[in-house]
């Protein structure tokens, strides 16, 4: 059996970890993210609030998927972590504007949990369209 490396990691210049951690990995056509924070990419910054974080999360996932030469339309499942409940409105502002047709959304499941630093990260499993 061979050890061929499949696998080709997905990066976003000021998106990182600071971990040796891609942000994306894509095998052919499906694409699984690492957690995707609201850091401004630009600033290097994470805005205090749950909506500056969402907004940036949101356009952070949009910027990672066109690396890897999809869209929103690919997405399969979309993961939401939160450390409190309270946040699923601004993910839910954010949420319906990437996806306004209620009959094209992915799945997508929240979970609450302790966060390092940030109040939400997304996570997607895609597959594109070239399947």
């Amino acid at each position: 059996m061979s050890d061929e490396r499949r696998q080709k990691s997905i990066e976003v210049e000021g998106m990182g970890h600071g971990a040796p951690i891609p942000m994306g990995c894509r095998i052919g056509p499906v694409l699984m993210t690492s957690g995707i924070g609201g850091k401004d990419t630009k600033t290097g910054k994470t805005p205090e609030d749950a909506d500056g974080q969402a907004k940036n999360a949101f356009e952070n996932l949009k910027t990672l998927l066109a690396n890897a030469g999809m869209g929103l339309g690919d997405i399969v499942k979309l993961t939401v972590y939160l450390t409190d409940d309270k946040y699923r409105t601004e993910i839910n502002k954010y949420w319906e504007e990437c996806w306004p047709d209620p009959h094209k959304r992915p799945a997508r499941h929240a979970l609450i949990m302790p966060l390092r630093g940030v109040l939400l990260q997304l996570e997607a499993f895609a597959i594109a369209k070239d399947a």
